[in-house]
């Protein structure tokens, strides 16, 4: 308001305003500039690589998109997060997965959600290193608060016990807390006792998840692949 002030004053006696009417412009630019350093604030903390839009997901790319399309624009209006839902991203590599969490993710930060991005085996990593130091209640906190928590890439690596087990405590807290965890994986629900520990693991952590959850099955090819071998257009 006070950077704002002498400009919105020379404004205000130019048209006229009354007091109230002044007071009123300045309070709305201060709400505005407030919200505009919470998204940054949001995005910086969410760890995202992007601020990306569904304008630019190709639902043209293969019929999977376009049966779910309805299903996906309605995410967006981030009901989900109100009623915990999780939301499950299945295909192979390139597929638009990733992206899809990505604009989810911009989207909430953009609603000043609490938001955190992170590759599964990063945090498993740093789960496992919270261990030797013995701040690993800490870091637990720091994946299982956030009000949307993005894990990517689940199932390029086998997890052993340890892992899998730290892997269920995020999901399962996360369950309990009613907070949504959106998921992308390239391995289907019936493979995951193969990335995972064993089955009982994980039938517990997937039995978390699809609980409440949107279940989305992103078929064709690499999407980066088909762009790339896309022929370079006539000089």
């Amino acid at each position: 308001m006070s950077q704002k002030l002498e400009q919105t004053l020379k404004e205000a006696a130019a048209k006229n305003l009354s007091f109230a009417a002044t007071l009123e412009t300045l309070a709305d630019l201060e709400l505005e500039a407030r919200n505009r350093r919470a998204v940054e604030r949001r995005f910086h903390l969410s760890r995202l690589h992007a601020q990306p839009s569904i304008d630019t997901f190709h639902f043209q790319h293969h019929k999977s998109r376009m049966q779910s399309k309805s299903r996906i624009l309605r995410l967006l209006d981030l009901n989900f997060l109100k009623d915990g839902t999780n939301v499950v991203l299945i295909g192979n590599p390139g597929t638009g997965k990733t992206y899809l969490a990505q604009i989810l993710g911009w989207r909430a930060c953009q609603a000043n959600v609490r938001t955190l991005f992170t590759s599964a085996m990063d945090m498993l990593n740093h789960l496992l290193a919270s261990q030797v130091d013995h701040s690993l209640v800490r870091k637990l906190r720091f994946y299982t608060e956030p009000t949307l928590l993005i894990c990517d890439e689940l199932g390029y690596l086998s997890l052993d016990q340890q892992t899998s087990n730290l892997f269920y405590q995020v999901i399962s807290t996360r369950h309990s807390q009613h907070k949504s965890t959106v998921i992308t994986t390239n391995t289907a629900f019936s493979e995951w006792g193969n990335i995972l520990f064993n089955t009982t693991i994980a039938t517990a952590i997937a039995d978390r998840l699809v609980e409440n959850s949107e279940i989305f099955l992103l078929g064709g090819e690499s999407l980066r692949k088909a762009q790339k071998n896309q022929s370079p257009p006539p000089a």
